[in-house]
């Protein structure tokens, strides 16, 4: 409320100055209120500002060498548990469906960043979003499906299935997981080449140098984490080792140093109503290519209804844990890194969220009879 008084205490700052002090929108909060103990909101915007010690600690040329323990070290780790989580045998088994796995990778590597394309492109000429989001959109269609989600989202759905429909869940679930699989060992190679075409940054960015990082970041902790799982496979599955808080915790890391670089650097600036119209476009975009998705599939292609949910899936998920680390290094350098991976950190939840949310009404399409529907 502006209406608030403008003064309340002689020693410590009025309600809506520490309100709008600590939300960033003025700077002109005094700095002190007492001699001997600092003021309230001095403490508090100590411990969120991104001048904090642990965020300067983590800045590129900082004590903790980010540009290398996260760069590299923390991106190949990733990639390393990527590695020894891939079951690669389960692929074996549904290698004679390429009907289906052709028209989910074609879905995932052409049509959505084609239809995306045009989208941004249009957003471009209204000039009405921030062009490092638009560019992050672009990114976002280039990224490749994730190793879990869809095959967890399938395998959700499928679960109550028994007699002779089990035999048809579990190849549908076995269709998630060699799509996801291989979705992303393809998107090792196809989505950097995808960004660079796609994203305008082929004439400033060393083609040759980013295929050395990827290379050396990502196809090499993969290939070495697969061996590895070839030799101690069973103790693995016996540990139960938590991969996914591991990544997941990893992950975090790099996205806290992104931010870091980008919130000490007073030339990046995002409009909130930029900000608000990318949420809405990946919330609706997200639903079309659902319903799209499994509209071709079950009616133009004539996959049953399991292998139709299998590929409603894969073909619209992307991955923020290959998709966080490839940006990183195809856009190394870049001041808004940031900015380019909001579109991806929305995508990820929101397609959690909308997956949670179709389960029950999937289950009941899945086990509808077919006649009379």
């Amino acid at each position: 409320s502006p209406s608030l008084p403008t003064s309340c205490h002689p020693h410590y700052p009025p309600p809506v100055t520490l309100t709008t002090h600590l939300l960033g929108l003025s700077p002109s909060l005094p700095t002190s209120c007492h001699p001997h103990y600092p003021p309230p909101v001095t403490l508090t915007t100590h411990l969120l500002s991104p001048s904090l010690p642990t965020c300067l600690l983590c800045l590129y040329t900082g004590p903790l060498l980010p540009e290398i323990t996260v760069k590299y070290i923390a991106v190949s780790m990733i990639f390393f548990c990527n590695g020894l989580q891939l079951k690669t045998d389960v692929m074996l088994k549904v290698l004679s469906e390429v009907k289906v796995h052709l028209s989910i990778q074609i879905f995932t590597f052409i049509f959505i960043p084609a239809v995306l394309n045009v989208i941004v492109q249009a957003l471009r000429a209204l000039d009405i979003i921030d062009p490092l989001l638009l560019q992050g959109l672009t990114v976002v269609s280039c990224m490749p499906p994730p190793v879990s989600s869809a095959v967890i989202l399938t395998s959700s759905v499928l679960v109550q299935m028994d007699g002779e429909e089990k035999e048809e869940g579990q190849k549908a679930v076995a269709a998630a997981v060699f799509n996801s699989v291989f979705g992303s060992f393809m998107g090792i190679i196809i989505s950097p080449l995808l960004v660079l075409s796609l994203a305008g940054v082929s004439s400033t960015l060393p083609f040759v140098a980013i295929v050395t990082k990827l290379s050396i970041t990502v196809v090499l902790p993969l290939f070495i984490g697969q061996v590895v799982r070839f030799f101690i496979k069973s103790c693995i599955d016996k540990w139960n080792i938590p991969f996914s808080q591991i990544s997941s915790f990893i992950l975090l890391l790099i996205i806290y140093t992104t931010f870091c670089d980008t919130f000490t650097n007073d030339d990046v600036t995002l409009s909130p109503l930029s900000l608000l119209i990318v949420v809405l476009i990946i919330v609706a975009l997200q639903c079309c290519l659902l319903v799209l998705s499994n509209l071709v599939s079950n009616k133009v292609l004539h996959f049953s209804r399991p292998l139709s949910v299998s590929a409603m899936f894969c073909s619209t998920h992307k991955s923020l844990t290959l998709g966080i680390p490839m940006m990183k290094i195809v856009f190394a350098g870049e001041p808004g890194l940031s900015i380019l991976s909001i579109p991806l950190l929305i995508y990820h939840p929101t397609q959690i969220l909308l997956g949670a949310g179709l389960v029950p009404l999937l289950q009941k399409w899945v086990y509808q009879p077919t006649e009379g529907q």
